[in-house]
């Protein structure tokens, strides 16, 4: 890659280049584990560690809050078609019902349908609180359908939270709009600020009515994301930083990402995996760039926590997605039949709905509190690590079956207690009453690195097969909160163990 460039953006400046070791690739480096207590603290997510000023903003949002992620739900209305950008990693015009990708989406949707669309969404899913505006094209790109969305968002459900998530590139010009509308999160995604490095990532932007490639769409974009971040941090907008991780081209320049946006302001980083298959038609899946491994996107992660709090709950949505994260139930909710489902909906009684269920959230929440800090106070003093993986449906509690489980959520617990680093996805096990067993040789790979898998049920089959592969199966804690069940397992492990080393 060609020398570095200093960063265009005049303040603050751009921190010195810094090199961050990235695990090996390969099956030995997959799921490894980094052996040191990282900033998260022993929470359950990258909140942890956030002031309490930036917690009380974040409570409810399942996108900026690990925590809130378990109990609450998201919905992207795909208002916003055009782009004023063009991504290496990007192809819109791809779609598939089951391929949950951002810039994907099955239909698009003018404002007034996306209102009407919220409204019957959060009469059906009590857990809604955040709606936003994550494309399939940009935001920003073409403003006033995604402030027209929001007015009406407003006006119908004015309890829910907005957000939006651009590219950066016409931020600047639209953050006292943002202000104003109440829109208290937004996302940028800043893959680089070396304009050398972003030339690779992006072939022209489109600015000022005109098409500009190379070094100096780059340079531009870079100094409009900086000047954009800087804005919305002064007008009090919280700023979450997206950034793909790209091998080869920005995996080790994105440390100075991380502090180039830390010192502007933004209060969490989001550092996900290149999404690079050849059959959604993009630049890089057609050219085989790859993505990183786990083990190498946890290890950035970890590096870069020191320096910020990182965001590891990422399920890189839909831009139409609805539900839960790890879950999509936007089918359910298509433009033809909107209407009949909107119809009728009293918006009070939605509200008065959605406010029961947060009272309840609450009530949850400190319980899971209690629970993980009397299980805490079983721990002794180790730099014992381990790695562990649950089957989940949501409301923090290990609650589904091994065989139902589309996706895994990983844990790392240790002395400090257990913090959530990461989720891995997975082929269904079971499939309409019978076991796939072609599936189990992925699954088995899918939680390398993991030490055991904590489920609400399994049957013997897998059972014996994961612990072949040096997976031990529990069902001890079925339905019990999370954190509390791997904290009180890894106290009783490590006693076990040091008993029978004695």
């Amino acid at each position: 890659m060609p020398a570095p460039l200093p960063s265009a953006s005049p303040s603050p400046a751009t921190p010195a280049r810094r090199v961050i070791p990235l695990a090996p690739t390969g099956a030995a480096g997959r799921g490894s584990t980094c052996g040191t207590a990282t900033k998260g603290g022993c929470g359950s997510g990258s909140s942890a560690g956030l002031p309490q000023h930036i917690r009380d903003r974040v409570h409810d949002h399942p996108c900026y809050s690990a925590e809130a992620h378990h109990h609450f739900a998201r919905m992207h209305v795909a208002v916003a078609p055009g782009c004023n950008i063009q991504c290496n990693y990007c192809n819109r015009k791809y779609d598939c019902a089951n391929e949950s990708r951002p810039g994907v989406v099955s239909e698009k949707l003018t404002p007034e349908l996306a209102a009407k669309k919220v409204l019957a969404v959060a009469a059906r899913i009590p857990q809604l609180s955040v709606v936003g505006v994550a494309g399939p094209g940009d935001a920003l790109a073409i403003p006033e359908r995604t402030f027209r969305t929001f007015e009406l968002i407003k006006e119908a459900a004015p309890d829910i939270r907005l957000c939006l998530s651009t590219n950066g590139l016409a931020l600047p010009d639209h953050v006292e709009r943002i202000k104003a509308l109440g829109v208290d999160h937004v996302t940028i995604t800043i893959n680089m600020i070396d304009p050398e490095v972003g030339a690779h990532i992006y072939p022209w932007i489109f600015f000022d009515h005109k098409r500009r490639r190379g070094l100096e769409a780059a340079r531009i974009l870079h100094e409009r994301q900086m000047l954009g971040l800087e804005m919305l941090v002064a007008a009090d907008v919280l700023v979450k930083v997206n950034s793909v991780m790209i091998p080869g081209i920005n995996d080790r320049h994105l440390a100075e990402v991380n502090e180039a946006v830390k010192s502007r302001g933004a209060f969490l980083h989001n550092i996900m995996p290149l999404i690079s298959d050849p059959a959604h038609g993009t630049h890089f899946g057609l050219t085989g760039q790859r993505g990183p491994t786990p083990a190498e996107l946890k290890a950035l992660q970890d590096a870069c926590e020191g320096e910020m709090q990182m965001m590891r709950h990422c399920r890189q949505c839909r831009a139409d997605a609805v539900g839960m994260l790890g879950e999509d139930r936007g089918a359910e909710f298509t433009s033809q039949n909107i209407d009949a489902m909107a119809a009728g909906v009293d918006a009070a009684a939605v509200a008065e709905s959605r406010a029961a269920y947060r009272s309840f959230v609450e009530r949850e929440r400190a319980d899971q509190i209690e629970a993980a800090d009397a299980a805490r106070s079983q721990l002794s003093t180790t730099a014992e690590t381990r790695l562990v993986a649950v089957a989940t449906k949501g409301s923090g509690r290990i609650n589904q079956h091994f065989g139902h489980a589309e996706e895994f959520q990983v844990y790392e617990v240790s002395a400090t207690g257990a913090k959530f680093v990461g989720h891995r996805k997975v082929s269904l096990y079971c499939q309409g009453g019978y076991d796939d067993d072609e599936a189990l040789p992925g699954i088995v790979e899918a939680l390398a690195g993991c030490g055991a898998v904590f489920v609400a049920k399994i049957g013997h089959c897998p059972r014996k097969d994961l612990a072949t592969a040096g997976i031990v199966a529990v069902e001890d804690y079925a339905h019990e909160y999370i954190e509390a069940s791997l904290i009180d397992w890894f106290a009783k492990s490590v006693a076990g163990a040091a008993t029978i080393a004695a």
